[in-house]
């Protein structure tokens, strides 16, 4: 008897897309529910100083920010500085209502640990930041930490 012999090919079989179009729709769900959207649009100017001692805040969840500089619209709302909570424009007075505010939406157990961050544009005078400062301190939101880009050449 003869045997038959079938010629077998060396090469390897092609790789199989046929769940490459479920990969995709995978990897762009986790993308769209893993992305942060930008939470305040910005209406004051906001050039952070530099500065060579810094330290990254461990929790950004417990942080609130407060920013304060010359506001971008000048013909609308002047040149004094502003002060500006979460997408508004805010008096000094607010200051007090705001961190109230952010600890009621805060877990009771992490209300403590509630952070305050001040971006304060470089070309801001010190009169506003003191009187802010002075308001937190009536709030008892006594952990306040300033934002800064690092320099880049330390003298």
């Amino acid at each position: 008897m003869a045997k038959f012999k079938t010629k077998r090919s060396n090469t390897t079989p092609a790789i199989s897309t046929a769940s490459l179009p479920d990969i995709i729709f995978i990897l762009l769900f986790f993308f769209m529910v893993s992305t942060v959207m930008r939470e305040v649009s910005l209406k004051v100017e906001n050039t952070l100083p530099k500065a060579t001692e810094l330290k990254k805040l461990a929790k950004r969840t417990l942080v609130s920010y407060i920013y304060v500089g010359s506001p971008l619209n000048k013909k609308l709302w002047g040149s004094a500085p502003k002060i500006q909570l979460n997408d508004a424009f805010a008096e000094v007075g607010d200051v007090g209502l705001f961190i109230a505010h952010e600890r009621a939406n805060m877990p009771e157990s992490k209300r403590r640990f509630l952070n305050v961050s001040l971006k304060v544009d470089k070309k801001t005078k010190i009169g506003i930041l003191t009187d802010v400062k002075q308001e937190l301190r009536k709030a008892n939101a006594l952990r306040i930490s300033y934002a800064a880009f690092p320099r880049s050449e330390v003298y």
